[in-house]
């Protein structure tokens, strides 16, 4: 039978493995059987606010268990959900309803005060009472069998690089078809037990959640402090017997750096799976000697192609300050280059990365314009209605038909007449054995690299190495020593917050 819903994973699950554990955090857990009934009681509750489908619901998340199970109850009712981080300064909050007139608004217990500063702007439900909610089995059938799986299952916002959130609406077929290709890729099974770091705001977690619903798997949610205490991750690890690690990059390489590889490492561990940000050579062979026998793979793709769209199971040595691949295009999705006049680019010369496939976002909610820039016809075929999405990232493709990523767009430069990409001098200074994270910056009104990192050594001894390793018109001009590398919530460097500082700050600091 045709899988229309993501929900068909639930319940498929919860029918093998009523009893076990799917979800779990520090304080709660799910287990298949109860994940399903709680949806159900939401479900239920958020359909007897109105005969409307496919509406928005906001869910406020705090990285819970709980959490999920409202996603799930969301849809049940036949409505989409939008995850937003109740960390949110409360204006953007505001901003972001006023957007959406969702349905309504589903907060976790204890959230009541944050919930009614929100009230005037849509229905809002406690997750807690709608679990309890008794649940009808007739309304919910009749809600699951008007959606479609060309319908949405989840907007995300994000914030782009304007920083005005974005509204990415992303639909049920897209979502399936993304998680059976990466369940049978990387060879998921009921067996595997994931350490969960992403956000529920963040398109990194779709995969820990749909590959524990489909594969009836385990997910357990890491507690955000044992980020700042390694030793602390790696029992957490140990203790649940984790075997794959779906993380953003930036989380792999701050355990890299922590030393606590070196001290002790998770025994049950088969795969590591990364994206979200360039991977570095340095901490990758950093985990690859201490854990050799691991599987690790790169992925690569924005939120507008469903998650990911390219892949590189890492089967051979590199350099440190060798790029890493993102690889060939995922199932079903075609990944090319166009140049500046929208003409294929051949092996060799970087070109902007576009992909085509159902993985395509449905666009941004409630902004047509960005939508119509952003996804646009394939100017390879004049015939029909064929969609691609400008990713705005620049890469190359050899000969074998790798991609490798080079930069953003927008980190591109001209300097001293040349023209350099940023992601390119980051790659050899990250290579630097004492060097941890690195940001390079560009002020076009002085012509000034600047390069903002962590790290032991100090700024004239990186200058020094850098001048050895680069052409003297990539070298950074300026080095700017931190103590710690600011990172936005999705655990990216937060880039704007950088130039904030350094480029556009006090005349001092340039």
């Amino acid at each position: 039978m045709l899988q229309k819903n993501v929900l068909d994973y639930l319940d498929s699950s919860a029918a093998r493995f009523p009893h076990k554990l799917a979800f779990a955090d520090e304080a709660r857990s799910f287990t298949f059987g109860q994940l399903r009934a709680c949806a159900r009681g939401l479900g239920t509750a958020l359909a007897d606010l109105g005969p409307q489908h496919n509406r928005p619901v906001a869910v406020l998340v705090n990285h819970t268990a709980a959490n999920l199970a409202a996603f799930f109850g969301v849809l049940e009712a036949g409505h989409f959900y939008v995850p937003l981080d109740l960390q949110m300064p409360l204006p953007r909050l505001r901003g972001i309803l006023e957007t959406l007139s969702p349905a309504a608004l589903v907060y976790p217990a204890g959230e009541e005060t944050l919930a009614q500063a929100l009230a005037d702007l849509c229905p809002v439900l406690c997750a807690e009472e709608g679990f309890a909610h008794p649940p009808q089995d007739a309304l919910l059938d009749a809600r699951r069998g008007r959606v479609l799986d060309i319908d949405p299952v989840y907007a995300i916002f994000t914030s782009g690089s304007t920083g005005t959130p974005k509204g990415i609406v992303i639909a049920h077929r897209s979502v399936i078809d993304f998680t059976e290709w990466m369940a049978d890729a990387c060879q998921f099974t009921h067996q595997d037990v994931m350490g969960n770091q992403a956000p529920f705001y963040f398109d990194l977690s779709v995969k820990d959640i749909y590959l524990t619903l489909k594969c009836g798997a385990t997910t357990h949610i890491i507690p955000k402090k044992d980020f700042l205490f390694p030793t602390l991750l790696m029992d957490f690890l140990e203790e649940k017997k984790v075997t794959a690690l779906v993380w953003a990059t930036s989380a792999f390489h701050l355990v890299a750096n922590s030393g606590v590889l070196e001290k002790k490492v998770p025994s049950h561990l088969r795969t590591v799976i990364l994206g979200g940000e360039a991977l570095q050579a340095k901490q990758l062979n950093r985990w690859r000697a201490a854990l050799p026998a691991v599987q690790y793979t790169n992925l690569y793709g924005p939120t507008e192609v469903t998650v990911d769209c390219t892949w590189y199971p890492i089967q051979r040595e590199f350099a440190d300050g060798e790029r890493i691949p993102i690889g060939r295009a995922c199932a079903n999705k075609e990944v090319f280059l166009l140049d500046e006049h929208l003409q294929p680019v051949p092996p060799g010369q970087p070109g902007e990365l576009c992909v085509r496939g159902i993985g395509l976002a449905k666009g941004y909610f409630g902004q047509w314009d960005k939508t119509r820039s952003a996804f646009i016809q394939d100017p390879r075929n004049p015939n029909y209605p064929d969609l691609i999405y400008r990713t705005g990232d620049l890469a190359v493709m050899d000969e074998a038909g790798l991609f490798t990523f080079l930069t953003r767009q927008d980190g591109q430069i001209k300097h001293m007449g040349y023209r350099i990409e940023l992601g390119e001098i980051e790659t050899v200074l990250n290579s630097i054995p004492s060097m941890e994270e690195v940001a390079c910056l560009f002020d076009p009104e002085r012509d000034r690299i600047h390069c903002i990192y962590t790290g032991s050594q100090e700024s004239k001894d990186i200058a020094k190495l850098a001048r050895a390793s680069l052409p003297r018109y990539m070298v950074p001009n300026l080095y700017h020593k931190v103590a710690v590398m600011p990172h936005n919530p999705n655990g990216k460097i937060d880039r704007p917050k950088l130039k904030e500082e350094w480029i556009h700050g006090n005349d001092h600091r340039l």
